[in-house]
């Protein structure tokens, strides 16, 4: 039976934990959690990402979270948490399952950036 976009985040949100902006700035202090952006290049160019965060595309995430490969990037690694945002909450879903797939053991989902924006997490330009 095939899936719908709609049953991929439904499965995709079961599985990756959502995480508030307050527990997250408890991981981001005591746990030296990292937080990852994975809205494409055009949207982070226009709008900004949060201050701190790691920009990756969901597209390249896979290449980038393996250390067999070259494009690897050694922020990404498995002992620490990470917490994914996109636009609206459905593509970092979307990341975190990927990322649990590939051994990553802690990873939630902040959600979308605008109401993080909107919500008083810094913004630096980018």
């Amino acid at each position: 039976m095939s899936m719908t976009v709609k049953d991929l985040i439904s499965a995709a949100r079961a599985a990756v934990p959502a995480i508030t902006p307050a527990a997250a700035d408890e991981l981001l202090r005591n746990a030296g959690a990292l937080v990852l952006d994975v809205r494409d290049g055009t949207e982070v160019a226009a709008s900004g990402k949060l201050k701190g965060a790691l920009a990756i595309s969901r597209g390249m995430l896979e290449f980038r979270a393996d250390p067999a490969v070259p494009a690897y990037d050694p922020a990404l690694r498995r002992d620490r948490p990470i917490l994914l945002y996109c636009a609206s909450g459905g593509r970092s879903a979307l990341a975190g399952k990927t990322l649990l797939d590939m051994g990553f053991t802690d990873v939630r989902n902040l959600g979308g950036f605008k109401e993080l924006a909107e919500g008083g997490w810094p913004v630096e330009p980018v």
